[in-house]
């Protein structure tokens, strides 16, 4: 999909001649658009959870909800983490939303940092081997009663690659797309996002060089086609 999208994009800048837009670029403005529209869906999806508990959405195959679970879901990845200093276990690199901590067969509840100083102070609600808290900081999660060393599963939802679109050079010509190339990397979005990404791809395009009209093309187009999901 990312030779199109970037076919798609250089047709509508150099349609009037506003500048040529380098691989590099491209691939810049590429990794930002999917992170954009990637993060779309979870505001889409609290949108239409919304909607369907307002019993306002469709069933079938007008059932957004089941569609964007679905694109979600494919992000999904079930991780053992490890650490030396357990019970403080640094999170995947890629994570974008922890959905759950597992030991063993038991659910890991979530507790805020002030809330587990208030459990700890209390041996009737200090977190025990059978109902074990643990608390989120920055990158890492720390897990409670500290003599949980081992056993603990991550299910989370990780960030897309970063696309790339890589080629082959040519003497005294353009490049040439070239999928083989070891880094390459295609968008991880639905194809049908094809159209999202070349308009937000072309706002950013149009920052750039500093073209109003392919900006306005961008944002007119990512316009018509949140109309068409709605």
């Amino acid at each position: 999909m990312i030779n199109s999208v970037r076919n798609t994009v250089l047709a509508v800048a150099n349609k009037q001649n506003f500048g040529y837009i380098t691989p590099a670029d491209f691939n810049l403005y590429a990794k930002q658009a999917q992170l954009d529209l990637f993060e779309d869906y979870f505001y889409s999806y609290s949108q239409q959870l919304y909607k369907q508990n307002a019993r306002r959405s469709g069933s079938g195959y007008a059932d957004i909800v089941k569609g964007l679970e679905e694109v979600i879901d494919s992000f999904s990845v079930i991780s053992t983490p490890s650490s030396a200093s357990a019970p403080l276990y640094p999170l995947p690199a890629d994570y974008y939303l922890i959905n759950s901590v597992r030991y063993g067969t038991r659910e890991v509840e979530r507790v805020s940092n002030n809330k587990i100083i208030q459990l700890s102070s209390s041996n009737l609600t200090a977190p025990n081997a059978t109902f074990p808290a643990y608390v989120l900081n920055g990158n890492d999660i720390t897990v409670y009663p500290d003599t949980i060393l081992t056993g603990i599963t991550l299910q989370y939802i990780r960030k897309p690659l970063d696309p790339k679109w890589t080629y082959v050079s040519l003497s005294g010509g353009e490049p040439v797309f070239d999928q083989s190339n070891s880094d390459y990397q295609d968008f991880e979005l639905p194809e049908s996002d094809e159209p999202s990404l070349v308009a937000k791809i072309l706002q950013y395009a149009g920052i750039s060089i500093r073209e109003k009209d392919v900006y306005q093309f961008g944002v007119n187009e990512e316009t018509i086609e949140q109309q068409t999901q709605q």
